[in-house]
């Protein structure tokens, strides 16, 4: 049963990406192979929508090598053309990295791990991490909680530095001993992927920053974040979900002021934040969540600021990666584009 009381676009992004995890076998990628761009082709310029269209004359917030997109984006590219012309694109847009949703994504054609894997860094792509469920009801499904092996099996052989969920640690419920059983299984999770030289995350949406059901003055992330243990644990921070929950859980259930900053969590634990969501959105009071969500660049959440202030900490300018990302793109090759040129273009305040 839904925890909310009217039609949720954000529970409906969780399970339609959930429904997309899984793992094609065998086949050839010849056909993708041939329809993608040659890895030497020219980088994208001012008209394309990149760098070359930087504002500013101070040094550029965004680190290089660094950006990526969640291919959860792109989805209905990879479904019509496949895995080889997206990232073609991708290359073009100035993209460094990609994060996967699944490794088939109705993928126009079929696809091994080993030709997905390559055909990444054909591309000049580093596959820096996917999104796997947490779990299911199902004892075959593919999920951390049911085939945990066959998980990270997958992950290593695509070399992800990071393998993670999207789901939210609800499995028990939203109490704070149901989010201590969730936080256990995280760090057996984290315990398993450090073993095979990688790190477990956890992805976030708006009610994360929700509060305890059985004591509303304990917000359910700050147990997640005591009880699971950062050297197994790590967190990709959605912005834009951040800022949502912000709207949305800056009151307690008895309306007492609880407000936060999505920004100082990082601030205070950088270490924990090897990933980041960047998705933008309009702010609007009148919409329940706040925000009416955007391509990055076209919204109200400050860029700017938030990688300028996560990436002067000494040590970090380099050790975090930054994932755009949005869930319904009106067309998702303009967000990409649109979006790279916009995080490329800003500059530090000088």
């Amino acid at each position: 049963m839904s925890r909310y009381s009217q039609p949720d676009p954000e529970l409906g992004h969780r399970l339609s990406r959930r429904g997309m995890l899984g793992v094609a076998a065998g086949a050839t990628a010849a056909a993708l192979l041939g329809a993608a761009a040659p890895a030497n082709a020219a980088p994208a310029t001012a008209s394309t929508g990149t760098a070359a269209g930087a504002k500013g004359r101070g040094r550029p917030v965004l680190p290089p090598g660094r950006l990526g997109i969640q291919l959860y984006s792109l989805r209905d590219k990879v479904a019509t053309l496949g895995f080889g012309p997206v990232f073609a694109e991708l290359e073009r847009y100035g993209y460094d990295e990609v994060e996967f949703a699944g490794y088939t994504q109705g993928s126009a054609g079929p696809i091994t791990l080993a030709q997905l894997k390559r055909l990444a860094r054909n591309h000049g792509l580093n596959p820096i991490g996917s999104h796997v469920g947490y779990y299911s009801d199902d004892p075959n499904a593919y999920t951390f909680a049911q085939n945990l092996t066959k998980v990270l099996d997958d992950a290593q052989a695509l070399g992800l530095k990071h393998i993670g969920t999207a789901a939210g640690p609800f499995r028990y419920g939203s109490t704070i001993d149901a989010w201590k059983r969730a936080a256990e299984d995280f760090n057996t999770y984290g315990a398993a992927a450090r073993a095979r030289g990688m790190k477990f995350y956890q992805h976030n949406h708006s009610e994360e920053f929700s509060f305890a059901t059985d004591n509303p003055k304990v917000r359910l992330y700050d147990v997640l974040l005591k009880e699971t243990d950062p050297d197994l644990v790590h967190l990709e921070m959605d912005i834009y979900w951040a800022y949502v929950g912000q709207f949305r859980f800056s009151k307690r259930p008895d309306g007492t002021p609880a407000p936060f900053e999505p920004l100082n969590y990082v601030l205070r634990q950088p270490d924990r934040y090897p990933l980041f969501h960047v998705k933008d959105g309009e702010s609007d009071p009148s919409n329940p969540y706040g925000y009416r969500m955007t391509d990055v660049g076209d919204g109200d959440i400050d860029y700017q600021r938030f990688i300028s202030a996560v990436t002067r900490l000494r040590g970090h300018r380099l050790a975090h990666h930054w994932q755009a990302e949005h869930d319904n793109p009106a067309e998702s090759f303009t967000f990409a584009r649109r979006s790279s040129a916009h995080l490329h273009s800003l500059r530090e305040k000088c």
